[in-house]
């Protein structure tokens, strides 16, 4: 399934470049390994698309709704860091 989202310029280019290797999104939408994620360059200033995209076939999705890792209080008091690898 080919999905389409909106990225800011700041991390498009840091997805571009290879730099960013993971995305964290709201999960209030399905996405799974397998499916082509359409990210679509957003202008904050503008609030218009560029005109630019990239396509990136999704390997892993992590919920945290169903990851309980840790306790209420420590996410509330920490919060969470994403980890992407090189």
């Amino acid at each position: 399934m080919k999905i389409e989202k909106k990225i800011w310029s700041e991390y498009f280019e840091k997805v571009l470049s290879g730099e960013k290797k993971f995305e964290l999104r709201l999960a209030d939408w399905e996405c799974g390994a397998g499916d082509i994620l359409v990210l679509r360059e957003w202008n904050q200033k503008t609030k218009e698309y560029t005109g630019r995209q990239i396509e990136k076939e999704v390997g892993y999705v992590i919920k945290t709704k169903e990851c309980n890792l840790f306790t209420e209080e420590d996410a509330e008091k920490y919060g969470w860091q994403v980890i992407g690898f090189k």
